[in-house]
């Protein structure tokens, strides 16, 4: 099991992940390199599929103080996401498949284990299912942007998963040390931010993705995302920012190919 968790106030960057054993077999489809292979990270047909699909997402407004109205919200986006991916897979001639969403208000056990201290995001590949867990905080005061990027980098996980990357992923950190495998932990998460970044940029300059909050953001992970990880396994906080500027900035899966980057630009 793999398990972490991280704290914000904005709200733009609680998250946390958890993913179960290995899978037994590969779920994604026919273009894929051999089985469990370091080629089902590095060239993933994924990357070869051009910009994100835009799908003209627009999930509404997110007033405060609205269950009804956050359930509404998640879902939109959710919707917004299949598509988007659907499409994209559909491009590589790779066999997709949604994930569930599940929102919660307290914590709960999944299929990959307990639910981590202070984390608002789980993703579990046993069950492919997307955990959010809405905070009374979060209900008084919630920041639309901050909670499509969390629910995208949460999705972005199972992206990996139905490509086949994370059965790289896996595999590698079998046999790892401890350092291989913050990088192999790394090479995950910032993909999966990255991946998030570049959903985002299909919503650039509408009323949910505004210039002026996405450098907000983007500054906060820079200055704040490295705190939750003492060890080192999302990445510093300049790194961290890095790759969603440019996720955002170029808009393909293929510039989030962590797998294949220099060691020194995932530390």
């Amino acid at each position: 099991m793999l398990a972490e968790t991280a704290t914000t106030s904005t709200g733009s960057a609680n998250e946390a992940q958890q993913a179960a054993s290995p899978p037994s077999k590969s779920a994604s489809g026919k273009k894929q390199a051999p089985a469990l292979g370091r080629a089902l990270a590095t060239q993933n047909p994924l990357y070869r599929t051009g910009r994100l699909t835009d799908v003209n997402c627009s999930p509404g407004d997110l007033p405060a103080g609205s269950m009804i109205a956050y359930r509404r919200f998640l879902t939109r986006v959710t919707n917004c996401l299949n598509k988007a991916w659907g499409a994209q897979f559909r491009k590589a001639g790779v066999k997709f498949t949604k994930p569930r969403l599940r929102i919660i208000t307290t914590k709960v056990k999944t299929p990959c284990g307990a639910w981590n201290t202070g984390a608002d995001g789980v993703y579990c590949s046993t069950d492919r299912t997307m955990y959010l867990m809405i905070s009374k905080d979060q209900l008084r005061n919630p920041f639309p942007l901050g909670i499509t990027r969390l629910i995208a980098h949460e999705y972005g996980h199972h992206v990996q998963q139905i490509s086949g990357i994370w059965g790289y992923y896996w595999t590698a950190r079998a046999g790892a040390g401890k350092a291989k495998r913050l990088q192999l932990s790394r090479n995950s998460e910032l993909q999966a931010e990255c991946f998030s970044s570049v959903f985002m940029s299909t919503m650039k300059g509408t009323s949910l993705v505004t210039d002026a909050d996405w450098a907000y953001t983007v500054d906060w992970f820079r200055k704040n995302g490295a705190k939750g990880w003492p060890q080192n396994d999302h990445g510093k906080g300049a790194t961290q920012a890095a790759w969603m500027t440019r996720g955002f900035n170029r808009g393909t899966p293929g510039s989030c190919n962590t797998w294949a980057a220099s060691p020194r630009n995932t530390l």
